[in-house]
């Protein structure tokens, strides 16, 4: 399915169907991601959470419009001041919800909450980065590295003819020198609901710091280190994941 945003663009999402009186979970993926690529993340979680469910490309991504002018160092902001709310307005009016973001999309989870959106309940974060590290910067020129001899093609099954230009987005804006100074970790004292940061023992885009600056700050967050995963967690390890992500939600 599809909404238009006015003055913006068109995005792809899909509805996963749950009891109404139930808050829906919102999926917010990486900065490579898509609806797609949660794969039956997504569903398993809302059937074992008993929630409904949103998932959706963001501008630029998967089934969703191109891109329409090129990023700054403030793109994380932008989606989430900016298409996030609108996207909650046009599809979950007036109705209470979790987010649920990983990487890119667990940053964008962490900076809505700092909003103190009325019906915003929780955040749930995993991979989410708050400060740029080197060994993020690291990760993503090895990417860059993969991409240059043709080992990240299969992102095409996803992105389509956007693959290269939205690769480039992610991968050019992390590596330039402006970038190096991004930081959130000043509104995290702002986010009021309950929050549950998660990360891979294994995470190749990040250290264990990022989950100490979020527990330490945000005034309601609790840390969980999964084992046997990298920077994916619900795919590496999607059961530890689950059960995870459900007692969080369960206790909210």
């Amino acid at each position: 399915m599809m909404v238009e945003l006015q003055g913006y663009g068109r995005l792809h999402y899909e509805w996963i169907d749950g009891p109404q009186q139930r808050p829906v979970l919102v999926f917010l993926h990486e900065g490579l991601g898509c609806t797609a690529m949660w794969k039956d993340f997504p569903a398993r979680l809302c059937a074992l959470a008993g929630c409904p469910g949103l998932v959706y490309d963001r501008l630029g991504y998967g089934l969703s419009d191109p891109l329409t002018r090129a990023r700054s160092v403030h793109y994380l902001h932008e989606y989430t001041l900016i298409e996030l709310p609108a996207v909650l307005e046009r599809l979950l009016p007036a109705r209470p919800y979790i987010v649920i973001g990983h990487s890119d999309g667990g940053s964008i989870a962490l900076l809505h909450g700092a909003a103190q959106p009325a019906n915003l309940l929780g955040v749930l974060t995993e991979a989410a980065h708050v400060f740029v590290e080197d060994v993020t910067l690291a990760g993503i020129r090895t990417a860059l590295d993969a991409w240059e001899a043709g080992k990240l093609r299969g992102l095409e099954r996803y992105h389509g003819d956007k693959t290269g230009a939205i690769f480039h987005a992610w991968a050019d804006t992390w590596l330039t020198p402006a970038f190096s100074q991004w930081n959130i970790e000043g509104v995290l004292a702002s986010i009021a609901c309950p929050v549950l940061a998660l990360q891979g023992e294994g995470d190749q885009y990040g250290t264990a710091a990022q989950l100490a600056s979020i527990a330490s700050r945000a005034p309601r967050a609790m840390e969980h280190m999964l084992p046997d995963c990298g920077h994916t967690p619900h795919l590496d390890n999607p059961d530890a994941t689950l059960a995870a992500m459900a007692a969080f939600i369960s206790r909210l």
